[in-house]
């Protein structure tokens, strides 16, 4: 089998780097929304869940748009992969490629950081005085850090996306 031409490897590390950002946001999205724990106040049981907390639930918001673009996207890679196997000259859009990296980057990166920070404040608070909140917020650590991970890769991509912007337009 014959190498791909030189033209399709953008589109194959795009199509890598969007794999891993839909599987670390999957991963993210999996760990926040079954983050429940029941927390022993005193004599006292409390069940928390992820959606107890604000900055969670725009965690979970950050996600699902970063995964309905993402999927979105590697639909349009593998067409385009497809169609240019198939001798066409179309390469997709890079105007919306560049917007929508750029835009879909900075939501993740405040998702993450929103969870950071919740997470940062609140545990300290709670871990001392509250037994299972160490669980929980370690939870959320765990999923902030993958919802990172997704930003990171759709920040390579924002990158990618910029250097292709000036030759299709």
């Amino acid at each position: 089998m014959a190498p791909p031409p030189p033209s399709m490897a953008p589109r194959m590390t795009a199509l890598i780097l969007r794999v891993l950002t839909f599987a670390f946001l999957l991963a993210s999205l999996a760990i926040l929304t079954t983050n429940t724990s029941t927390l022993e106040i005193g004599d006292d049981l409390l069940k928390i869940r992820f959606k107890d907390i604000y900055s969670y639930r725009y965690m979970l918001a950050t996600i699902v748009f970063g995964i309905a673009y993402t999927v979105l996207q590697v639909a349009f890679t593998l067409h385009h992969i497809v169609k240019r196997n198939a001798q066409t000259s179309s390469d997709g859009n890079p105007v919306f490629d560049f917007y929508g990296d750029k835009v879909i980057s900075y939501i993740l990166a405040t998702g993450a950081a929103a969870g950071f920070g919740a997470t940062k404040d609140m545990k300290p608070l709670l871990s001392l005085t509250v037994l299972g909140a160490d669980k929980f917020f370690n939870k959320g650590y765990a999923s902030a850090s993958l919802l990172l991970l997704g930003f990171v890769c759709t920040a390579i991509l924002s990158v990618l996306s910029s250097y292709a912007l000036p030759k299709k337009v």
